[in-house]
């Protein structure tokens, strides 16, 4: 009993000084920071259950990260996009010779004098396939989206139609009673120029597609498909003959000469039709085996043709060729307009350019074009 008690006494004392020497432990590590990083630094000063690694913290080699380079600006960014399209599809004169510019990413009017931009047009689509004026000076803008029609004086869409045969247009006119007609890639519509409804619709069209659209002398309207060609009366939309059979068949672009000849460009030929007797008179022999995708009548007399891979001048009643023309930004013509400010302008994939007489080349408008490093 009293070996018990003894054992219990020197039990509670050792616990009472170990209750009381923590304390103390703790306050020699806080008020001697310096004593406490000696010990830490030297091991022989370690108690035996402590590691080192518990106290200088170790980390895995490895390699710097890589250095971030610069983020290039904006312009430099899109020149070298491929997905940024320069394509100038549509050129069209208004009545004021100002130059109207349907590109792939909108609708801009210029000062053809000087190149100036006078206004742009904000459309919710800029994928543009054609370009008429009306005989009040609207502006007619077919997308690939449907029809739009712009007030020039304040550049805002004012009427729109989107029934037409197809949303993709692809060629318009304005006839001599002042109707617009559109051509679709699956069909041919007639429009109301004030309202922008549909009046008719030309019942299954020879071809489909109504690629390219001119008047004759007789103010009849021709339209290229993709099966030769159709003549429409503008009166009353019905078919008035069909010209098929011809080279190649897909009719791309239309031209109607001073003499009334139809100049019809093909995918590997340019020919000229007599309309009175539905007769091929001949093969353009500078043109045969390329792609003609733009004819325009000058001035002068000549004739400009574009094709997929240049420009060229020729005589229309020799079918010589006159020039070739040097410096687009892209040897695909698509569109062209002659005889603006003593100017030809050139549309082509890869932006708009303009040659005057005795140029030795044509010169890029850079505010449409990619630029040339």
């Amino acid at each position: 009993m009293v070996l018990f008690r003894k054992h219990i006494s020197f039990l509670t004392t050792s616990i009472l000084l170990g209750l009381m020497t923590l304390p103390n432990i703790g306050l020699v590590m806080m008020t001697n920071p310096a004593q406490a990083q000696t010990n830490s630094e030297n091991p022989s000063t370690l108690t035996p259950d402590v590691q080192r690694s518990q106290v200088t913290p170790s980390y895995p080699a490895s390699a710097p990260p890589p250095q971030v380079k610069p983020l290039p600006d904006e312009r430099n960014l899109e020149e070298r996009s491929i997905e940024t399209d320069y394509r100038v599809s549509n050129l069209l004169k208004d009545f004021k010779g100002n130059l109207w510019v349907g590109y792939w990413r909108g609708l801009s009017r210029i000062d053809p004098k000087t190149g100036k931009i006078l206004a742009r047009v904000n459309l919710p689509n800029v994928a543009i396939g054609a370009l008429a004026q009306d005989k009040v000076g609207r502006l007619w803008v077919g997308t690939y989206e449907g029809l739009k029609r712009v007030d020039p004086r304040t550049n805002e869409i004012t009427a729109q139609n989107l029934f037409l045969p197809s949303k993709r247009v692809l060629s318009m006119l304005v006839d001599k009673r002042g109707y617009l007609w559109v051509g679709t890639d699956s069909g041919l519509a007639l429009i109301s120029p004030d309202q922008g409804l549909i009046m008719t619709t030309v019942k299954n069209l020879p071809g489909v597609s109504a690629n390219t659209l001119t008047l004759d002398a007789e103010g009849q309207l021709w339209v290229g498909t993709l099966d030769g060609l159709v003549r429409v009366n503008t009166t009353n939309a019905y078919i008035m003959k069909r010209i098929d059979g011809l080279p190649g068949t897909t009719v791309q672009t239309l031209a109607i000469s001073p003499e009334g000849l139809i100049w019809a460009g093909m995918a590997n030929n340019l020919l000229v039709i007599d309309p009175k007797t539905d007769k091929v008179l001949r093969s353009v022999t500078p043109l045969r085996g390329r792609n003609v995708t733009a004819i325009k009548f000058a001035q002068d007399g000549s004739v400009w043709v574009g094709t997929n891979n240049g420009l060229l001048r020729l005589n229309p009643h020799t079918g010589a060729l006159l020039d070739q023309v040097a410096g687009l930004p892209s040897s695909r013509v698509l569109a062209l307009v002659p005889d603006i400010s003593n100017k030809l302008w050139i549309g082509t994939s890869e932006g708009l350019a303009w040659l005057m007489p005795k140029m030795g080349g044509a010169k890029p408008h850079l505010a449409f074009t990619r630029a040339v490093k």
